[in-house]
């Protein structure tokens, strides 16, 4: 029953997610058209038969998404998620007959780039050069994290075992 339920979960999670950053473009387009319409002379829009198109002339931040809220708010989904599979990646690591710890390295490294991407999209909002060095080591944290993810999927995608083993008896009847 692992993978029905962790298939769910990730189901909901992206469509939470989707409904997050959704309404955060969504009020950035609305905010754009508004003062597209109030400032004539500093935009243009652009109607097709593909959609609207805006353009603005010079800088404006206060039109764009609001990185740091969209940023928390998919933290909070994801930090939703690993708890949702948390016990459920360990009671399945038990059936494996390993330690539920398997299940921590993702995570720390999904905390890293959850915690440090926040920084690095401020540098675009301001318009500064961004923190090369930044976007690197979130890039090898990237890495290393989905390494870390392909392992554990790994591990949990292998068959359970039939008897007990030092974590107890197999909660799955052994099946993957």
């Amino acid at each position: 029953m692992f993978w029905p339920y962790a298939l769910l979960v990730v189901i909901l999670t992206l469509g939470a997610v989707t409904l997050v950053m959704g309404s955060e473009i969504s009020g950035s387009f609305e905010r754009t058209a508004k003062y597209a319409l109030e400032h004539p002379d500093q935009a243009q829009v652009t109607y097709s038969t593909g959609g609207v198109a805006i353009e603005v002339r010079g800088n404006h931040p206060e039109l764009m998404p609001d990185m740091g809220r969209t940023v928390g708010s998919t933290a909070a989904v994801v930090v939703a998620l690993v708890v949702l599979l948390g016990a459920a990646v360990s009671r399945r690591l038990h059936d494996t007959g390993r330690t539920g710890l398997w299940g921590l390295p993702p995570v720390l490294f999904l905390g890293v780039g959850v915690s440090l991407f926040p920084r690095l999209m401020a540098t675009f909002q301001t318009g500064d050069m961004p923190d090369m060095r930044l976007f690197f080591l979130l890039f090898a944290n990237n890495l290393i994290y989905l390494g870390t993810l392909g392992l554990l999927i790994a591990f949990l995608a292998q068959s359970g075992k039939a008897d007990a083993n030092r974590y107890g008896p197999p909660t799955g009847a052994g099946a993957a």
